[in-house]
C-alpha cells in the first residue's frame, strides 16, 4: 500500500511541476478524453509516447507514475478476462470453444485495447497529482469554476474538500499500514482462506480506520476554526496563477495530439491529404 503514488507530491523542480494548475487540469481532461476516442493501437501507442514525454518533463520516476497502476491491476485482469470470455464475434473468429466460452481474435483485441485504456486513464491524472500540490490542484480548479458562482454553486467549499481528500490519501494508507501491521502482531491472518474470510479479516482494520478518520476530521475542523476559516469571502492567494508561455506550448502539444486522434478516429487523414489539392 505504501506504492500507490495516487494523491502523492513528488517534489522536484521541472517544466511540469511550473505548469499553471489550471492548464494542467485542462490538459488532463483533454488527455482523458481523447482517450475514448481511440479504437486503434496505433492511437493508444500515440498516448503512450505523449504520456512519456510529459513523464520525462516532469523529471519524476517512470517507476513512480507506474506504482499507479499497481492500485487497480486486479480491476485491469478482470474486466480484460471478461471481455475475451463473453464477446460475441463471428465464427470466422473463433480461436477456441468450451463450455459456454466462445474465444475470438477480436475479443482478444478488444480485451487489451480495454486494458490499456484502463492503464493510460490511471497514469494521466496520477502524475497530475506528482507534479501539482493540493493547495495549487485547490486554486486551479476554483479558479476554473468560478463561473458557476454565478449560480450560487460553492466552488471553494468543492474545491477545499477536493484538496483534504487527495492531502489526506497517502496519510489514510500510512494509517491502514499501522493498523495491519498492529493486528498482524496480535495474531491476525489476512492471507489466508477464501475471498470471503479475507474480507472479514478485515473487519478490525476498518473499524479502527474509520475511528481515526472520524478524529482527523474532528481535528483538522477545529484547526481550520480557530485560525477564524470562513470560506471563500475576503480570502486571497499566496501564490498568484499566471498563465505562461510554457503553458501556450503545453496547450497546442496536446491540441495537436487531440487532433491526431480525431484524425484516426474518424479517418480523416484522407481528406487530409486532399485539402491541398483541392484548394489548387
Amino acid at each position: 500500500m505504501r506504492d500507490i503514488s495516487f494523491g502523492q507530491y513528488y517534489p522536484v523542480s521541472s517544466p511540469v511541476h511550473r505548469l499553471d494548475p489550471r492548464n494542467k487540469l485542462i490538459l488532463v481532461i483533454l488527455y482523458i478524453v481523447a482517450l475514448f476516442f481511440i479504437r486503434t493501437f496505433t492511437g493508444f501507442g500515440i498516448m503512450a509516447l505523449t504520456l512519456l514525454v510529459m513523464i520525462l518533463f516532469s523529471r519524476v520516476p517512470i517507476g513512480k507514475v507506474l506504482k499507479s497502476v499497481r492500485a487497480v491491476i486486479f480491476l485491469v485482469l478482470f474486466t480484460m478476462v471478461l471481455t475475451f470470455l463473453f464477446y460475441k464475434g463471428e465464427a470466422s473468429d473463433l480461436i477456441a470453444e468450451w463450455w459456454i466460452f466462445h474465444l475470438y481474435w477480436q475479443g482478444l483485441i478488444s480485451a487489451a485495447k480495454l486494458s490499456l485504456r484502463l492503464i493510460l486513464l490511471v497514469m494521466g491524472p496520477a502524475l497530475l497529482t506528482l507534479t501539482t500540490t493540493p493547495v495549487e490542484l485547490t486554486d486551479g480548479l476554483e479558479s476554473l469554476l468560478k463561473p458557476l458562482a454565478l449560480i450560487k454553486l460553492p466552488i471553494h467549499e468543492l474545491a477545499i474538500i477536493m484538496s483534504i481528500a487527495l492531502r489526506l490519501i497517502p496519510t489514510l494508507i500510512e494509517e491502514t499500514d499501522k493498523i495491519i501491521n498492529a493486528q498482524k502482531a496480535r495474531g491476525a491472518d489476512f492471507e489466508s482462506g477464501n475471498l470471503f474470510k479475507r474480507a472479514k479479516a478485515l473487519i478490525p482494520v476498518l473499524i479502527p480506520l474509520f475511528v481515526s478518520s472520524f478524529r482527523r476530521a474532528d481535528e483538522l475542523a477545529d484547526a481550520m476554526d480557530s485560525r477564524c476559516y470562513r470560506g471563500a469571502k475576503g480570502r486571497t492567494r499566496m501564490k498568484v496563477l499566471r498563465f505562461r508561455l510554457s503553458d501556450l506550448v503545453a496547450f497546442l502539444f496536446m491540441a495537436a495530439v487531440f487532433f491526431v486522434i480525431l484524425l484516426l478516429r474518424y479517418d480523416w487523414f484522407g481528406w487530409v491529404a486532399m485539402l491541398p489539392f483541392a484548394i489548387l
